[in-house]
């Protein structure tokens, strides 16, 4: 009997205008258009977009697909756990948590021996709402880049919550308006802010609420939360309020006398940026590996051929070769455009 030669990644996945898709599967991975069949990473708009015919991904994220785009986006899916393998077409298909917000997930396929795993978007660090990333052997991990330059070092992440509480405490009559991410950055700060040992009640814009409810049905606690809707100016005066980054500037803000603003994002880091958009409180969070986690990534997946994809490619893919790996940009568009300054 001869034997069936592995075939090269190229044969069997590949970039179309729709993004990835894997032929022996009959699905796409994350596309950016409406197709029959999508194996989705989480549940972030530029990832998870509505109109499939058949979804597969993890149960919260098919939680957050549904309550973001209603019942009409998400016509068909089944739920994965982490680890659990399923045959889809002539492809195995297994989730790992990536460590990115609820329910996020890395794609690992299996065929004919050859495996690849797409990581989604992902970071190292410990985030008290979703479980860790997890290095998953394979023979091609393809890689997101969002912050693939080496002056993206992130510091830790309870420094920067110290600051914010201790920016609170200088200033008490001060409303403390800090832009984060709806969906992933905003709940992670709230734990983190209750895990530094602020218990009292932190208020939130209303475009948060869905999302608190949803992640708190998922058994994370986030202790009491206030809308800002309704709230007295006297309740107001000092509060700790979560909202959209792009509510720091709109008239929503007004109700606020004389607020700090702040924001948590892994581009604040460059100080120009912070400098530019008037904060007062930079604040450097990501949910997003930095320079430093990528290029650990890459050595502990220790997959011979890497693909580089949205965000800075040339530089992660420069290093990767000059550690001896086979490294490509993938050069995949419209991702990252969701979260923009807030990621």
């Amino acid at each position: 009997m001869t034997a069936i030669a592995t075939p090269l990644p190229e044969q069997w996945l590949t970039v179309t205008p729709a993004g990835l898709w894997c032929e022996p599967g009959g699905f796409y991975l994350d596309p950016h258009r409406a197709v029959d069949r999508a194996i989705i990473t989480h549940g972030h708009s530029d990832h998870a977009r509505a109109g499939h015919g058949h979804v597969l991904a993890t149960a919260e994220t098919i939680a957050i697909m549904r309550g973001r785009m209603g019942a009409s986006g998400v016509k068909s899916a089944q739920g994965l756990r982490y680890g659990e393998a399923l045959r889809v077409g002539e492809v195995d298909v297994t989730l790992y948590p990536a460590g990115h917000v609820l329910g996020s997930a890395q794609i690992a396929l299996g065929w004919r021996g050859s495996r690849i795993v797409l990581s989604g978007d992902y970071k190292r660090r410990r985030d008290p709402t979703c479980p860790p990333f997890e290095p998953v052997p394979c023979d091609v991990f393809i890689t997101e880049a969002t912050f693939a330059l080496p002056v993206f070092r992130h510091p830790d992440d309870r420094a920067e919550i110290a600051r914010l509480l201790a920016s609170r405490a200088l200033f008490p009559d001060r409303a403390h308006l800090v832009g984060a991410y709806s969906l992933g950055k905003a709940q992670r700060m709230i734990r983190l802010i209750r895990e530094a040992g602020h218990a009292g009640p932190i208020h939130t814009h209303g475009a948060m609420e869905g999302m608190n409810a949803l992640y708190q049905a998922c058994g994370i606690d986030l202790g009491e939360l206030r809308p800002v809707i309704g709230a007295s100016k006297e309740e107001l005066k000092g509060a700790l309020v979560l909202c959209p980054p792009s509510a720091l500037k709109d008239r929503w803000a007004a109700r606020f006398d004389d607020p700090v603003l702040a924001m948590a994002s892994g581009w604040l880091g460059v100080k120009q940026r912070a400098k530019a958009m008037g904060l007062e409180l930079p604040l450097v969070i990501s949910d997003h590996a930095d320079w430093d986690e990528l290029t650990r990534t890459l050595v502990d997946v220790a997959a011979p051929r890497v693909w580089v994809t949205h965000g800075n490619e040339e530089a992660l893919v420069h290093w990767a070769r000059g550690q001896g790996f086979d490294a490509q940009a993938l050069s995949l568009v419209g991702y990252g455009d969701e979260g923009g300054e807030a990621e």
